[in-house]
């Protein structure tokens, strides 16, 4: 649940504690506008598997990949972001296309490390499908990265969840990385 007073006056000790003026014109209204920002991303948090079951004799991998994501890493909060690759093989059940860009959407926004957004992701799709098997896989920049610390612009970090027949069939891990590009 989203505390809209603590998060304006923390964004306000912020601005302060950074030397900013939070009263200034530019920053006057920021404590509000994070905090309306976050409210935005909680109701985008929660979603709905409708599952289909007038195609379960469809048993080939289904594949949605390049769907864009935003993040923010957990030890800096600054963004990362970039694309996310899912796909499933069916068992009897399969869901709207769309609800896996929602799974997506919906779990990056909060704070968090890549891997685990990975393993969660993988982790909400067997669950939920019970598929022969998840594959998942992230490739991001890190704001942390690419604007402090090793200031390594335009790198990208691969994380990656397997899960049943993903993990244990070559053939079929070999044809989601490929297809993946």
């Amino acid at each position: 649940m989203i505390d809209r007073e603590k998060i304006e006056r923390a964004v306000r000790l912020f601005l302060e504690g950074i030397g900013e003026d939070p009263n200034r014109e530019g920053l006057k209204e920021t404590p509000a506008r994070v905090a309306r920002m976050w409210e935005e991303f909680e109701k985008m948090r929660s979603f709905d598997m409708k599952l289909f079951e007038e195609f379960g004799s469809y048993n080939e991998m289904v594949l949605v990949k390049d769907i864009r994501f935003y993040s923010l890493c957990e030890h800096h909060l600054l963004p990362f972001f970039g694309k996310v690759h899912v796909a499933y093989i069916p068992d009897g059940v399969i869901c709207g296309l769309s609800k896996l860009i929602r799974v997506v959407k919906a779990l990056s926004l909060k704070p968090q490390v890549q891997e685990r957004l990975t393993e969660e992701i993988a982790d909400v799709l067997e669950r939920e499908l019970k598929p022969k098997g998840v594959g998942v896989v992230i490739s991001a920049e890190h704001l942390c990265m690419s604007m402090r610390g090793a200031s390594s612009p335009d790198h990208l970090t691969v994380t990656s969840a397997l899960r049943g027949i993903f993990l244990k069939d070559m053939r079929t891990r070999e044809e989601f990385l490929k297809l993946i590009g």
